[in-house]
């Protein structure tokens, strides 16, 4: 499985820069917002359903050492990092309209995400077009920012509930018999991503048992909540990053995999960071992140 991706690129930065093959830093230090418990003890929990973004928890801010993979991609894997980069343009190119988006775009993204896994069978059931404009509100939902505070998106029960939610009963429950993932595909769009790239956490360095708390998630319009999972700051942590990601550029991001028996990753803590070394032309950051079901016949 070829995991590579080649160097060169067409694109710029803006309309009057260098390519992107610029000198690479194999490190970067960069501040990262992580979840910290309720001091009263309750339940964590965020609600983005009343106009103020409402939540009784705190974040602390730590300075940590993200590793560029640039030029070793391949290091890394889904089921061993929990995240995996890939060299795949997309023949859908505008990303403005969303019924395009899931006319276009999902039917190569649901292929391409078989290529990848090897899986039998891909739902998409969600997405979400991010366009950072400084001093937007980021739980705006039709203005969504970069998400700045290292979060895994799913606990088991939110993805256990997400099949029984998006396929009809007389599926989900034989599907639920077998290994199933939750997986991201995020992919810059128009421009590369200098702008607040991703910082991904290698799931060989996550504390399982300790780092990670269910945080409940209240939603407009939604009837059922949601659960996502809090990261707690641990300093062994590893964080990698791919600098100046292009539109040609792919990462899956695993959020969840029922296949818990330790032989392979089941998550991978994620956010959004400030680059110091982001150039002082790039463009603000433009992303697109498809949401999938995932399943397999073992």
């Amino acid at each position: 499985m070829a995991t590579s991706i080649e160097k060169s690129s067409p694109y710029t930065l803006s309309t009057n820069t260098m390519p992107a093959t610029l000198i690479q830093p194999s490190f970067v230090s960069a501040s990262l917002h992580f979840f910290s418990p309720p001091s009263d003890g309750s339940s964590p929990f965020v609600d983005i359903s009343v106009p103020e973004l409402k939540r009784n928890y705190e974040e602390k801010t730590h300075v940590v050492q993200i590793e560029n993979l640039r030029g070793n991609e391949s290091s890394v894997s889904l089921d061993t990092a929990g995240f995996q980069f890939y060299n795949e343009p997309a023949k859908h190119k505008s990303f403005k309209n969303d019924e395009e988006i899931k006319r276009e775009y999902y039917p190569e993204s649901i292929e391409l995400i078989k290529k990848l896994t090897g899986a039998s069978r891909v739902v998409l059931f969600d997405h979400t077009t991010r366009r950072r404009r400084p001093g937007v509100s980021g739980a705006d939902p039709s203005n969504r920012q970069p998400a700045a505070m290292v979060h895994g998106d799913q606990t088991a029960r939110a993805a256990r509930n997400r099949v029984l939610r998006h396929l009809p009963e007389s599926e989900s429950g034989e599907l639920l018999k077998h290994r199933y993932q939750i997986i991201n595909l995020w992919r810059p769009i128009s421009h590369p991503a200098y702008d607040w790239p991703l910082a991904l956490a290698d799931y060989r360095s996550v504390d399982a048992e300790k780092g990670l708390t269910p945080v409940a998630f209240f939603h407009p319009g939604r009837e059922e909540n949601r659960e996502t999972m809090g990261v707690s700051y641990n300093p062994a942590l590893k964080f990698k990053y791919l600098r100046g990601m292009t539109p040609d550029e792919i990462v899956l991001i695993k959020c969840y995999d029922s296949k818990d028996d330790g032989s392979v990753s089941i998550m991978t803590p994620h956010t959004a960071f400030e680059d110091p070394t982001t150039p002082a032309d790039a463009l603000f950051r433009e992303s697109i992140e498809l949401r999938a079901l995932v399943f397999y016949d073992d």
